[in-house]
């Protein structure tokens, strides 16, 4: 199973010095990948652990292709309704570019209704959106000429690398079905392994209907302190499909993040089935 961990992009640790030793760190130890996260316009109640400072995810992300070589730069996830689609994907297009092909593209619907109202985003139409812009995505990195026809123009989606891999996220029903017919996987947040069963049954199930391959599975959550249930939790998720685990932590500085990355790598050597 291949281990990653979240990197700070948001609070006090989100600073130049911090993310570049840990991002350095991550993949010194061999981790497979580091993550950034997603956040515009969190309100004041709501910026307890962060302080409401949040770095964009999308300069984060070209930040950490240009100080690491090989790990695998990933978003967990961008929330595709807060922002155009084109000069989005001209963004992705950019730092899978720039980072030789290592972009891990996670994407949402997103929830928060007042970052949907600070944005002026309707967001009863997000799910309507997101669609769209994974609608745009396929054309624009499918289009095997690079020409790319949007609101009656046409016109040339350059540069144009090695498409992304494309991770859902969410766990309701639309998220599944999304996941199926527009991911290469589904990213679950927050679940234990008895809480995914359910979920990885029903998608499977989705992807039989539709007649397509049962989209790989990244989980991202927290696990247990001690080694011992740890190790269970990710054989356990082994066992249920996933292929991926995605280490959500707050640590207080870089010393804090070793420890924590120590741990993955020790972890990602234990035998699951």
């Amino acid at each position: 199973m291949k281990i990653g961990t979240v990197i700070r992009n948001m609070g006090k640790q989100a600073t130049r010095n911090c993310i570049t030793h840990c991002a350095q760190q991550a993949e010194a130890s061999g981790l497979d990948h580091i993550w950034a996260v997603d956040h515009i316009a969190i309100p004041p109640d709501d910026a307890e652990g962060s302080l409401g400072r949040y770095l964009d995810p999308l300069a984060t992300l070209v930040f950490l292709a240009a100080i690491t070589d090989r790990i695998g730069i990933g978003i967990s996830v961008l929330i595709l309704p807060y922002r155009p689609a084109l000069p989005t994907l001209k963004w992705i297009a950019t730092i899978q570019e720039l980072s030789g092909g290592r972009l891990l593209f996670g994407v949402g619907c997103g929830w928060m209704p007042a970052e949907f109202k600070a944005l002026g985003v309707n967001r009863n139409r997000r799910g309507v959106i997101t669609d769209e812009v994974l609608d745009l995505f396929k054309r624009c990195f499918g289009a095997s000429d690079d020409l790319v026809a949007e609101n009656g123009q046409s016109f040339l989606f350059r540069p144009h690398p090695k498409t992304p891999p494309v991770y859902v996220g969410g766990m309701n029903e639309p998220a599944l079905k999304r996941a199926v017919n527009s991911g290469d996987g589904w990213m679950p947040v927050g679940l234990n392994p008895t809480q995914l069963a359910p979920k990885v049954t029903r998608l499977r199930e989705l992807a039989q209907e539709a007649r397509k391959s049962v989209p790989e599975i990244i989980v991202m959550g927290r696990l247990p302190d001690t080694d011992t249930e740890a190790e269970d939790v990710l054989g356990r998720l082994r066992e249920l499909g996933a292929s991926q685990y995605i280490q959500t932590s707050r640590y207080a500085d870089e010393h804090a993040f070793d420890s924590i990355c120590e741990r993955l790598v020790r972890l990602r050597k234990f035998p699951t089935p």
